[in-house]
């Protein structure tokens, strides 16, 4: 089965470490990423999430980062996890990223 819990890079050089899955799938860690358009230094930001926990061992999962260190934005994350012909897990996610935004007019920007 997948394990979320341990360290993940991806292809731009961000990392995501997750600490620990409970038994009902819940976990939390800690983000590093990469890339930013914040002008404050990039910063560890905490993440929460919840993985499904299948019996195939090829989990979905979401997660949320709070970017509240540099930025005043909040990303969210869905994927899935995958055992690969090698044997190596890979995890493929999606995400949304929303940044604050000065009046209701500028809302349609917000959210990339």
């Amino acid at each position: 089965p997948c394990n979320l819990t341990g360290w993940w890079e991806n292809d731009l050089g961000s990392k995501m470490r997750v600490f620990k899955v409970g038994s009902d799938g819940t976990f939390s860690g800690e983000y590093h990423t990469a890339v930013s358009s914040a002008k404050k230094p990039i910063q560890l930001s905490p993440l929460i999430g919840s993985q499904h926990l299948d019996e195939d061992g090829q989990c979905t999962f979401g997660f949320t980062v709070n970017w509240k260190t540099f930025s005043d934005s909040t990303a969210v994350f869905v994927g899935q996890c995958f055992n690969g012909d090698d044997g190596k897990e890979v995890l493929h996610t999606s995400w949304l990223l929303r940044e604050k935004v000065d009046s209701e007019p500028d809302d349609w920007k917000a959210t990339r």
